[in-house]
């Protein structure tokens, strides 16, 4: 749990994907992520987060589907949904947040 608390409290947008390895739509993500890494620069982190791994994180922010996607930006949720978004979405979305 604190390493997760180190990584979202960075003053650059964090987005996190929330997902489950049994989980189809999660599957469709992990593409979506990729390029939306290729559209965004370096200050930006993505990170996925297995909620079976991490009970506790998924716990605390109240994870009841998956995939959920959040942006966190120096330790504070700024922005929640669940569901396959597409990359040029979350890249706005970002944009919005820096």
């Amino acid at each position: 749990m604190e390493k997760f608390d180190d990584l979202i409290k960075s003053k650059s947008p964090v987005l996190v994907d929330f997902f489950a390895e049994w989980c189809g739509p999660c599957k469709l993500m992990k593409p979506i992520l990729e390029d939306l890494k290729k559209l965004i620069d370096d200050s930006v982190k993505i990170t996925e987060i297995d909620v079976d791994q991490n009970e506790d994180v998924a716990q605390k922010y109240r994870i009841q589907s998956v995939p959920t996607l959040m942006i966190f930006k120096e330790g504070e949720p700024l922005w929640r949904q669940s569901g396959v978004m597409q990359a040029k979405e979350l890249k706005e979305l970002i944009e919005k947040y820096k």
